[in-house]
C-alpha cells in the first residue's frame, strides 16, 4: 500500500507543478499545447513503441482484455439507455456522453499510473490499443451516422493509419508478436525520446486542469452525477466482476483491471464533442469532474483490494 501511495503522490506531484505554472501565468495555453504537441507526435509514440513491444503478448491478448472490454460495454450500454429512455437526450448528445463514460484516459495518466503504480507500464497496453484501434473508430463511425457529424468517413478510415499514438503501439505489437528482440541502438534512442513522455503530458495536464473551466449548469448536474458514478464506479465494478469471479484472473490481473478501468474520461473525448459540435458541455464537464475524483477513487479501491 505503501508503494501505491507513494506512486500516486509522484503523479500527483508533477501534475500540481503544472497546475502551479498556469495558475503563476508563467506557462499558459500556448506552452500547453507545445508540452501536448511533443508527448503526442514524439515522446508518447516512443514510449508505446516500446512498452507494447515489451509486453507479454498474452497479456494483450488475455481475461484482462476481456474483463476490461465488458466494463467498457456495460458502462456505456447503461448510459446510452439513461439518456434515450429517461432523460430523452438527442442521439448524437447520448453517443458524445456514452463515449465520455467509457473512453479513459489511458495514455496521460494510464501509463504513468501502470509504471509508478501497477509497477509494469505493460497493463496499459492492453486498453490503449482497444481504444485505439476499436473504440474511437466506433464511436466517431456511429457519431457519423446519426447524421449529425462533422467528420469525414475518409478521415475516420483513415485515423488508424494518422494517429502517431496508434503508429507507435501497431510497431511495438509487431515486434512483441514477431519476438524480435530489438538491438541497443535502436532501443536506446527510442528510450531517451519516450523519456519525454510521461513529464511532458503529466505537466500539460496540470496546466490543463488549471486553465479549463469549471462544471457549470444545475440542468446538467443530475446528468453528470450519473456519469460520473457509471465511469468511477460502475466500470471497474464490472471489470472486477468479470475479472475476479467470473474469469479467476490473479489478484494482480484484477487489481490492474480495476485501477485502470477507474481512469478517468480522456480529454480528446472533449476535442471530438468540439468537433461534432455536440455535448461539448457535457463531454468538458465529465473530463473534468472525473479527474478530480478519479484518484480519490483509486485509492479507495486500492485500499479495499489491498
Amino acid at each position: 500500500m505503501v508503494a501505491v501511495l507513494q506512486g500516486f503522490w509522484l503523479i500527483a506531484a508533477v501534475i500540481a507543478v503544472g497546475w502551479f505554472l498556469a495558475h503563476t501565468r508563467l506557462f499558459g495555453r500556448t506552452e500547453q499545447q507545445v508540452l501536448a504537441k511533443l508527448t503526442f507526435w514524439v515522446g508518447s509514440p516512443a514510449l508505446l513503441f516500446l512498452v507494447v513491444a515489451d509486453a507479454d503478448v498474452g497479456v494483450l491478448f488475455s481475461g484482462f482484455l476481456v474483463a476490461t472490454v465488458a466494463g467498457v460495454v456495460v458502462t456505456a450500454g447503461a448510459y446510452l439507455l439513461l439518456a434515450r429512455f429517461v432523460l430523452h437526450r438527442s442521439s448524437t448528445h447520448a453517443l458524445m456522453g456514452g463515449m465520455s463514460v467509457s473512453y479513459v484516459n489511458s495514455n496521460n495518466l494510464g501509463v504513468p499510473i501502470a509504471i509508478y503504480v501497477l509497477g509494469d507500464a505493460s497493463w496499459a497496453a492492453p486498453i490503449l490499443l482497444m481504444q485505439l484501434l476499436f473504440l474511437q473508430p466506433m464511436w466517431l463511425a456511429a457519431l457519423d451516422a446519426s447524421g449529425q457529424g462533422r467528420l469525414s468517413l475518409r478521415r475516420l478510415a483513415l485515423s488508424p493509419i494518422t494517429n502517431p499514438l496508434t503508429i507507435g503501439s501497431l510497431l511495438g505489437l509487431f515486434v512483441a508478436v514477431a519476438g524480435i528482440e530489438l538491438p541497443a541502438a535502436v532501443r536506446d534512442p527510442v528510450g531517451l525520446i519516450g523519456g519525454l513522455a510521461i513529464p511532458g503530458m503529466l505537466l500539460a495536464f496540470g496546466i490543463s486542469m488549471r486553465l479549463s473551466p469549471l462544471p457549470r449548469g444545475r440542468a446538467n448536474l443530475a446528468e453528470l452525477g450519473g456519469m460520473v458514478l457509471l465511469k468511477l464506479a460502475v466500470m471497474p465494478g464490472v471489470t472486477w466482476l468479470v475479472a475476479g469471479p467470473v474469469l479467476g484472473l490473479s489478484d494482480a490481473e484484477v487489481l490492474a483491471a480495476v485501477v485502470m478501468a477507474s481512469l478517468p474520461t480522456a480529454q480528446n473525448v472533449f476535442i471530438l464533442a468540439a468537433a461534432y459540435r455536440r455535448g461539448e458541455n457535457l463531454a468538458r464537464d465529465s473530463v473534468f469532474a472525473t479527474t478530480v475524483l478519479a484518484m480519490p477513487a483509486m485509492l479507495l479501491l486500492v485500499g479495499v483490494m489491498a
